[in-house]
Parts: C-alpha cells; structure tokens; sequence
C-alpha cells in the first residue's frame, strides 16, 4: 500500500478524533494536538494496523494519558476515567456501551473529595503503593486504605447499572 492510499484512509478518522478528543477535554486546542500526533505516529510506522481507526483511538488515548501524567497529574477527570477504558471494538453496541460507562465514570470520580480521587488514581491508574500515597498526600497508609474503600464503593453503587451482565 502507498503512501499516499494509507494516509488518505487515516485523513478520513481525523474529524472524528478531533471530535471526540474536544469532547473529553473540553479544549479544542489540546484536542488538536492529540489528533495530530495519533495521525504523525501512525503515519510513521513501517506497515497499516490492521484495524487503524481502533488503532488511532487507542493511540490518542495512550497520548492524552502521557501527557496528563507529564503535567503533574492535574484533576482531569476524563482522562482518569480512560485509562480504566479499553478500546472498543468497533462494534456500535460496544462503542456506546463504552461510553456510557467512560462517562458514568467520570460523573462518579467528580463526586468524590479531591484526595479520595487522588487516591483512586495514584493507585489504580498510576499503580503507586499505598505507602507512597500516603507519603505525597502526607497522611497515613490507613487512611489510604480508608479513601480507596470509599472510592471503590461510591463506584460500585454509581456504576452497578452498567457493569457487565
């Protein structure tokens, strides 16, 4: 495949990252730039995915997740809610599944207090020890223990409906 043939097919998902990145993040810009780079990476890469719309998803969700990490681990919850996210399979059902759940996600993590979440994230997303948190957050590792319970609980009631039957 040419060049040019496999850039026109990945030109095609632009729109669409575009679209949904901006929805995420609420900022055009940033979603601008992730796009871009998804597009730049795989247009670099010596042969097509197989399956280069999954693939551009993911890879934009793999550079938004970097670069939250490389600005500090500011509170964004969107971007915490896809790093529990796998990509979709291209099935609609799954894709609107998938969303609704990234979203519910999102609306259950907004609802905590900010250290509860921290805690949520450092542990279960970033994979820092409890007794690492409890260094940055300058509290003991029982109340560590204390703030993941209540996370996994309050997400368990606000996600039960959409748990996998």
């Amino acid at each position: 495949m040419s060049a040019s043939t496999r850039s026109g097919g990945l030109f095609a998902y632009y729109d669409e990252l575009l679209r949904t990145w901006t929805r995420k993040l609420s900022n055009r810009h940033q979603a601008e730039d992730i796009a871009q780079d998804s597009l730049l990476r795989v247009l670099e890469m010596e042969s097509q995915p197989e399956q280069p719309r999954a693939y551009l998803h993911q890879t934009a969700r793999n550079i938004a997740i970097d670069a939250y990490r490389r600005d500090g681990a500011k509170e964004q919850t969107e971007l915490d809610a896809l790093a529990n996210h796998e990509a979709t399979t291209g099935n609609p059902e799954d894709e609107v599944h998938a969303m609704q759940l990234a979203l519910a996600i999102e609306r259950a993590l907004a609802e905590l207090p900010l250290k509860c979440r921290q805690v949520f994230v450092w542990q279960r997303i970033d994979g820092y020890s409890q007794q690492e948190i409890a260094d940055r957050l300058d509290i003991s590792k029982n109340m560590v223990e204390k703030y993941m319970i209540r996370a996994m609980k309050h997400l368990r009631e606000r996600l039960g409906a959409l748990a996998p039957q």
